[in-house]
């Protein structure tokens, strides 16, 4: 299971629509690992004033790992948290998530860049292989 939904929450979602915030807060608090890294990632990107920051240190178990991967495999959970933070989220093998700030002048060539499959391919190394 990807979340866990309190029973307010899940009784909202089957009465309409959820607001991105409730949305958000669920995902934060079931995915606190991924929630993490992609809140250090766009605080560092913000801090540095380049529009771009990436993570590239490994999840430490695959517990960590299957946060990361759930988060940003969900269009629904990536979607919400690209727009909570106002930035658009990449990720490339198992770990490295990047944060682009699209309005910076240059970023978003960077961006088609870093998800370009020239840089899926030049980010692979053995160790990668399984994760």
């Amino acid at each position: 299971m990807s979340l866990t939904v309190d029973d307010r929450l899940l009784e909202k979602a089957r009465q309409g629509e959820v607001d991105d915030a409730s949305f958000v807060a669920c995902v934060r608090d079931s995915l606190p690992y991924a929630w993490q890294v992609i809140s250090d990632v766009i605080t560092r990107m913000r801090d540095g004033g380049a529009g771009f920051a990436d993570n590239q240190t490994p999840p430490p178990d695959e517990q960590a790992r299957g946060q990361l991967l759930r988060v940003l495999a969900s269009d629904s959970m990536r979607g919400a948290l690209e727009r909570h933070f106002g930035v658009r989220l990449a990720f490339q093998n198992c770990h490295r998530v990047a944060a682009f700030d699209l309005a910076v002048d240059g970023v978003a060539e960077r961006h088609e860049r870093f998800v370009s499959p020239r840089a899926q391919l030049l980010n692979q190394s053995p160790e990668l292989v399984d994760c």
